[in-house]
């Protein structure tokens, strides 16, 4: 149990409940001998709920026999309220029948004083309950404190595992000749799709995220073969298409949905609607949704980008040859839903365009 000083007791606010004024001034008094000096008188128990909420509350002492609001009713107050830190309550009580007592404890009372007071008993009870109590306080702050840590910590950790993964992709996009900005743009159509595809934040989060990765496998692949200016030879093109099985095994052997996911694109955004793409021949919904969806933005933001083996396609003839491919290339409802946000993948395409030479 945490360690309660001196102060920190005296200074504890205690409420003390008696419609009956003689009992209120004679329980204040005891209880400024024993030192205490934040005490707060309540003679009409209609009032206890509106002073009780003014500061936090250490200990009640509260009298059960008052007329029309009694004891046991503002216990039941405080009960369905279902406060952690709710004070424990001393009852104040000339009677000692043990049905009267069990029915106090059931009710929620911690302890008794009985009637007439004595000074020692107050002070012995009022000290206990209130070390019980600041105790639990503090530990409850402490708690707080260390949530908020690990909260923090844990925030840290993923920011830094994400501005890892992102340079795993610029890595690769840097081998590629690229600038960067590429896996921004397609990162953000992937998403952009994704949403209109019904799904919820969190994956969409996800695939902000594992999308950029789509092409770390090309980590693997020679420069002679991925900066050729040229049509590849076949051979050239067969080791090229590594770079999907290659970029799996980089992100295989991890569990987080972030790294399933990565995999998952990486190996399949090549794959083609009528199976006639790579690295495994998949066709229609047998291509994960992930897959799909990184396959179009890709396609044409490369198509509308300068590589070292073409230059940039006007965007109207890129939307039109990739209209053409819906059912070959494309799973044709997705293509409908990307030809229908162009206007919002044009602004992402402006926000995130190549710096200029």
């Amino acid at each position: 149990m945490a360690r309660v000083d001196t102060l920190c007791r005296k200074t504890a606010r205690i409420l003390v409940v008696d419609d009956e004024r003689v009992s209120l001034v004679l329980m204040e008094r005891l209880l400024q001998v024993s030192g205490y000096t934040n005490i707060v008188l309540i003679q009409n128990p209609y009032d206890f709920m509106e002073i009780y909420d003014q500061a936090p509350t250490d200990l009640i002492l509260l009298d059960i026999e008052m007329p029309g609001l009694n004891g046991f009713d503002l216990i039941e107050q405080l009960a369905a309220r279902g406060d952690p830190l709710t004070p424990p309550i001393l009852v104040l009580t000339s009677q000692r029948t043990r049905d009267y007592r069990l029915r106090a404890l059931e009710a929620g009372a911690s302890d008794f004083i009985a009637k007439p007071f004595d000074q020692a008993e107050v002070a012995a009870r009022v000290r206990n309950m209130l070390d019980v109590q600041l105790a639990h306080r503090m530990a409850h702050d402490q708690k707080d404190i260390l949530e908020r840590i690990v909260y923090e910590r844990t925030r840290q950790i993923r920011e830094t595992q994400l501005q890892v993964v992102h340079r795993l992709g610029r890595a690769a996009e840097y081998r590629d000749n690229e600038t960067g900005q590429h896996i921004l743009r397609m990162s953000h159509i992937s998403t952009l799709l994704a949403r209109h595809l019904g799904w919820d934040e969190g994956r969409c989060e996800i695939m902000l995220h594992a999308s950029p990765m789509h092409d770390v496998g090309k980590i693997g692949i020679p420069d002679s073969i991925l900066l050729k200016p040229g049509v590849l030879t076949p051979e050239e093109w067969r080791i090229m298409q590594t770079h999907t099985t290659i970029g799996g095994d980089i992100l295989s052997g991890d569990d987080s949905d972030l790294l399933r996911m990565a995999r998952e694109i990486a190996l399949t955004h090549h794959e083609k609607w009528d199976g006639s793409g790579y690295p495994l021949g998949l066709a229609g919904e047998d291509i994960p949704e992930s897959g799909r969806i990184v396959a179009l933005a890709d396609v044409f933001d490369a198509l509308t980008s300068v590589r070292p083996y073409k230059p940039a396609w006007e965007v109207g003839a890129a939307l039109e040859w990739m209209r053409g491919q819906a059912g070959r290339h494309f799973d044709p409802r997705l293509m409908e839903i990307f030809l229908s946000l162009v206007p919002q993948i044009l602004e992402i395409r402006e926000r995130f365009a190549d710096p200029s030479i």
